[in-house]
């Protein structure tokens, strides 16, 4: 671990220097922080270093940053551009400027505990992705998310409905996988697979699951070929809604109705709601990014301020863990979607 430090601490000096002179009135880089409205000495400017930028953890991003102006802190966003190294870079970086707090949304869950070690004195909040071990979580450092396994369980008991309905027990899925080996991608899908069986649902794949990285092109690419192959499917599980919107236009492009075919996402985004309302995706599951941006920058001015990590908030610390703060999951289908337009 600390060759890995000493590797990136030749950084350090470059990305310090570039403090001050990069992003623009919302404070938004991603080789440069900016301290406009800050402190001098950086007490007063918080960090947030993102795994990568789209438009879920944009929002996300955009909630932090309204939440740490309104308690007097200024918030430098970086995008490490799913880069290990240069995620290291920027959180050394934030100490060195003197920054008593930052927050993390991990480019890899195994990384937790050098991005601790490179935060020094620094409360660390991690966001979204949680360490892949939880037992480095302490005072000092702590997780802001939504719990996974529920997310793919409000999936798998809108199919059992659906499929119960119809007078189905046994199906055949295709599986898009997020991205291998994240807490995200192994719980979605090992609790919607729960929830099926639990339904009384004997659930097969109709192919080997797809890697697709949660990216809507990746998706759309390797489904084609099952579509075109003869392979037989009652529905499409998808890890996020991107890459539900890629099978979607694939199944377009072979002139299927994906309103044909049960689709289930998870996230909630805009297209992936008006998907829910054009009848092209049955339906997807709300993550509140607004909530974690919001739950993760009141968690770190919170431990700064020496108080409960979920003061101010509406959230819960999980009953088998203090340094956790659950956003919760809601399950979004037709009857509902309007309400999530504003959130």
């Amino acid at each position: 671990m600390k060759k890995l430090l000493a590797s990136v601490l030749t950084g350090t000096m470059a990305l310090s220097l570039l403090a001050g002179c990069g992003g623009g009135g919302g404070g938004s880089t991603e080789g440069g922080a900016s301290t406009e409205g800050g402190s001098s000495d950086g007490s007063k400017n918080i960090t947030m270093v993102l795994s990568q930028r789209d438009e879920w953890l944009s929002t996300l991003d955009t909630a932090a940053k309204d939440s740490a102006s309104a308690a007097g802190y200024k918030m430098t966003s970086q995008d490490s551009l799913s880069d290990t190294n240069k995620q290291i870079q920027f959180v050394t970086s934030a100490a060195a400027a003197g920054e008593k707090a930052i927050i993390v949304n991990l480019v890899d869950p195994n990384i937790a505990g050098d991005i601790i070690e490179a935060a020094g004195d620094m409360k660390v909040v991690f966001v979204n992705r949680p360490p892949q071990d939880m037992s480095l979580l302490n005072e000092n450092a702590v997780y802001v998310g939504s719990d996974e396994l529920t997310s793919g369980k409000f999936q798998g008991e809108w199919l059992v409905e659906h499929f119960k309905a119809e007078g189905k027990t046994d199906i055949k899925y295709i599986l898009l996988n997020g991205i291998m080996g994240q807490v995200s991608t192994t719980n979605r899908t090992a609790s919607v697979l729960q929830a099926l069986k639990d339904g009384g649902i004997n659930a097969t794949e109709a192919s080997a699951p797809l890697a697709c990285d949660f990216d809507r092109a990746e998706a759309m690419t390797q489904i084609t070929p099952l579509l075109t192959s003869g392979t037989q499917f009652d529905c499409i599980i998808s890890n996020n809604d991107a890459m539900a919107l890629g099978a979607i236009e694939a199944l377009e492009n072979a002139d299927i109705d994906p309103a044909s075919i049960p689709i289930v996402g998870i996230d909630a985004t805009a297209d992936g709601r008006q998907a829910v309302k054009d009848g092209k995706m049955s339906m997807t599951v709300f993550q509140n990014a607004k909530g974690q941006g919001e739950g993760a920058m009141k968690a770190a001015l919170n431990m700064l301020e020496g108080k409960p990590i979920n003061d101010g908030t509406e959230y819960e610390v999980a009953s088998d863990n203090p340094y956790v703060i659950w956003v919760p999951f809601e399950p979004v289908t037709s009857d509902n979607v309007a309400e999530y337009d504003n959130r």
